[in-house]
Order: structure tokens, then sequence, then C-alpha cells
């Protein structure tokens, strides 16, 4: 435990040097919040767009910034296993489930500082436009995306311990531009149905979005909350687990 944790503090201070990492997990998130809510300002009301209303925005944009953290962990992962480092801590007793939560962990913490940035941004522009935004809602979703979080980090880690940093990155943008599609962040997948919506319901990133959303509402419905939030649980712990197996796998092969 003690070996992880001092290996998770190494980690998260690493990413708090690298200046990208605020500009993509923290600005771009909030920024993109605040856009988007001005283009909903635009909108007329007798429109019935609902997607860019500030209680659905701040859900998705939650987990928009979550493909962000995805996204370092990979580089963090592979960066890291290009060069010594890790193989000179191979010859450690740290076992691959240290290095795994010690990778996971800090950006779960990274996760949870940027959901309570991104929410405070909702709040003051919920209070702007005069509309109502649930601040028992916005506390319950900082805690309840954290599954999605854990997720979004093992996929990270997967693609980091597998691939080197050039292709890595590029993996994650085809992840980033999946979960945005059909996550049901910037439309309505259900809406709009067919192929997109029986090919988002495969995938656990919809669901993510959902409970994100069903969270800032407090609305623990069957189907808003407590079915996503399974899938993305059992999602969130097969990943990681088999985060665990490749990063063993290919620890015992360095080694």
């Amino acid at each position: 435990m003690k070996r992880m944790m001092v290996f998770s503090k190494r980690n998260f201070i690493e990413m708090s040097r690298d200046v990208l990492s605020y500009i993509f997990c923290v600005a771009f998130p909030i920024a993109m919040l605040v856009i988007m809510s001005v283009v909903n300002s635009s909108i007329p009301k007798q429109a019935g767009v609902t997607m860019f209303r500030i209680d659905n925005l701040a859900g998705g944009i939650a987990v928009f910034g979550q493909t962000f953290v995805m996204l370092f962990t990979a580089i963090g992962v592979a960066k890291d296993k290009n060069g010594s480092f890790l193989t000179r801590l191979y010859a450690t007793p740290m076992k691959a489930r240290d290095f795994v939560y010690g990778y996971i962990i800090p950006m779960l913490l990274v996760a949870f500082i940027q959901v309570i940035m991104s929410n405070v941004t909702a709040f003051i522009i919920s209070r702007v436009q005069g509309s109502e935004l649930k601040v028992s809602g916005l506390l319950l979703s900082t805690v309840m995306v954290l599954p999605s979080a854990l997720m979004f980090s093992a996929i990270g880690m997967i693609f980091g311990t597998l691939f080197n940093e050039k292709a890595a990155p590029g993996l994650c943008s085809i992840i980033i531009s999946l979960g945005c599609f059909i996550g049901g962040i910037w439309f309505d997948v259900e809406g709009v149905g067919g192929t997109i919506e029986k090919v988002a319901k495969c995938l656990p990133f919809l669901y993510a979005t959902k409970v994100a959303r069903a969270a800032i509402d407090v609305d623990f419905k069957k189907e808003n909350f407590i079915i996503p939030m399974a899938v993305v649980l059992i999602t969130a712990i097969v990943l990681t687990v088999l985060a665990s197996f490749v990063f063993s796998r290919k620890m015992k092969k360095i080694v």
C-alpha cells in the first residue's frame, strides 16, 4: 500500500507539471460549458431543444472532461513504459496492481477536481441565466461520476500499456470522438433512434452520461440511474481487471 501511494503521488506531481493537462482536463471542459450555454441562450424556446440546457449540459461536460483524463493516463503510462523508469521499478518488490492503481488513483483525483470545477461553473451559469440547478444534485454528481472516471482511466491504462507514445493518444482520440458522438453529450441519441441508438446502447458511454445527468437532477429512476450506474460500474471493474492483467503480462515480458 505504501509503495502504491508513493507511486501515485509521483504520478500526480508529474501530471501537475504538464501545462497541457490544465488546458485539456480543466480549461477546455469549462470553456465548452460556457460556449454551449451561450449557444443554448440563442436557441428559441419554441424549438424545444433541451440538450444544451444547463442541467443536461453539466452532466454531459462532466463525462466529456473524463475522456481527457483517459488521454493523459495513456500518455503517462506509455511515456514511462518506453523510458527506463518503469524498467528500474520492475526490479523492486512492487506488484502489477501497485503500478495499475498507482496510475489510476491520481487520475481519479484529477477527475474529482475536474467535476467540482465544472459543477461550480455550471452553478454560476445557472444563476446568471436565471435557471434552477439543484446544489444537492451537483454535490451528488461529484461522487456518482467517479465510476465512469475509473472506466476511462482503465481504458487509458490499457492503451498506454499496449501502445507507444504516438499510437496511444491517437487511439484515445478515437474513444473521445466516439464517446462524444454516441455518448449523448452533444445530441439526443435516443431521440435520433435507429442504428445510432442501438450502437450507443451496446457501449458504456451513453450510460455514463445518463448517470451524470440523473445525479444532477437527483433522479433515481431505474431506467435513468440504477441500470446505467450498474452498466458503468461493471464496465469499470472489468476494464480495471483487464488493465491489471495486460500490465502484468507486459511486465513479465520485460522482466
